[in-house]
């Protein structure tokens, strides 16, 4: 729900922008707050969930979400609504430093599980892009909010009453931490922090700007919002199915040994779709969400092996917080940004992004290597 909710803003900006007499590039920069609070309350977010537990968690999270939904839902000018996004953005960055490592806690494929996991989001992605341009352009743009607010509020009181109390707050519990050298664990840590921050910037540009993208290069889209929201629906259902591919392969391979050709793919494919318009630009922009997509779980994987499950919603918080809060301001320049440059010069720089992510994944350590237990010396 939180990735519908997110992305609902940047996929009716033209429709709320045309109601409130004023273009959509002048509109982007207030969706800055809900994005770096997605990223930067993901620190408290994560803390709270290991010292005081993820199931109380959730139920906010739900319950958050849908009250501020329905909030937006009430605005009535671009500061009211930027307020309300912030808003809705602390209470979004509940779920990933929480709900993953309580899916994850006692999954005997946890590479499969974060797949899964990653799929029903991004078609929540899909979801918010496409039946969010509907209700906005038939039902008006508050519609947009109203019905994903209630489906949160009736999943707060379907996740009360369905999942069972924890035993212990997962902080409480014994520890299991892989027995890894301090060097290990700093250049394990550097590298899935700097990884997420650049993934997080390919992922909020492909994902916020793909409708507005493809308005400005397939003629055949640009006016009728209906059509617009089935091929962005279609581009993202297709690139969400790698993450399936992607969680089974996690379980059997080292990690680096996938993540590295799906950032090749990732550079190659940004060029390529820099260069073409028309139709041919939604077949590449599939096959670029294709690798986009499948790239997400390899940071939560890296969380799993290497850190114990005692500490990972604050692990998790900590990258979500650097990663997310640099690619907030991706989101609220990409109006200006496009205005200034185009959208192929931004799929070029996208291409440089992802070079440097393929650069620092060069310096992840072997697996085997960095989880082969020490030899203690003799006494």
């Amino acid at each position: 729900m939180d990735h519908w909710v997110l992305v609902v803003f940047l996929y009716t900006v033209s429709v709320i922008a045309g109601v409130w007499g004023t273009d959509w590039k002048e509109l982007t920069p207030y969706a800055f707050g809900s994005l770096f609070m997605f990223g930067a309350g993901s620190i408290v977010s994560g803390k709270l969930g290991d010292q005081w537990g993820r199931r109380a968690m959730m139920i906010i999270f739900f319950a958050g979400l849908g009250v501020s939904s329905l909030v937006i839902a009430l605005t009535s000018t671009p500061w009211q609504i930027g307020i309300a996004m912030t808003v809705m953005g602390a209470f979004a960055s509940i779920y990933h430093p929480v709900g993953i490592p309580m899916l994850v806690q006692n999954a005997e494929k946890p590479g499969f599980t974060i797949g899964v996991n990653g799929l029903v989001g991004n078609l929540g992605i899909a979801i918010g892009a496409s039946v969010s341009v509907w209700l906005a352009t038939r039902l008006g743009w508050q519609m947009a909010y109203v019905v994903p607010g209630v489906i949160c509020l009736a999943a707060a009181v379907a996740f009360a009453v369905l999942v069972p109390q924890e035993t212990a707050a997962p902080a409480k519990r014994k520890p299991k931490m892989l027995d890894l050298p301090p060097s290990v664990m700093a250049k394990v840590f550097i590298i899935m922090t700097l990884t997420a921050m650049s993934g997080s910037i390919v992922f909020s540009f492909t994902t916020n700007g793909s409708g507005e993208m493809l308005k400005a290069g397939v003629a055949a889209l640009a006016g009728d919002p209906w059509l617009l929201g089935v091929a962005v629906f279609m581009i993202f259902a297709v690139g969400s199915l790698a993450q399936l591919v992607v969680g089974s392969m996690i379980d059997r391979y080292p990690l680096k040994r996938i993540y590295l050709p799906i950032i090749l793919c990732q550079i190659s494919l940004f060029i390529l779709a820099s260069q073409v318009s028309g139709w041919a630009l939604v077949v590449v922009a599939i096959a670029y969400m294709i690798f986009v997509f499948g790239a997400i779980p390899f940071t939560d994987a890296m969380i799993v092996r290497y850190i114990d499950d005692r500490m990972r919603s604050r692990v998790t918080g900590t990258r979500l917080a650097i990663g997310f809060t640099g690619s907030s301001l991706v989101t609220a320049l990409l109006g200006p940004s496009v205005k200034a440059a185009g959208f192929p010069t931004l799929l070029l720089m996208l291409a440089g992004v992802a070079t440097f992510t393929l650069v620092a994944l060069s310096f992840l350590p072997d697996e085997r290597t960095a989880t082969a237990p020490r030899i203690k010396p003799a006494e």
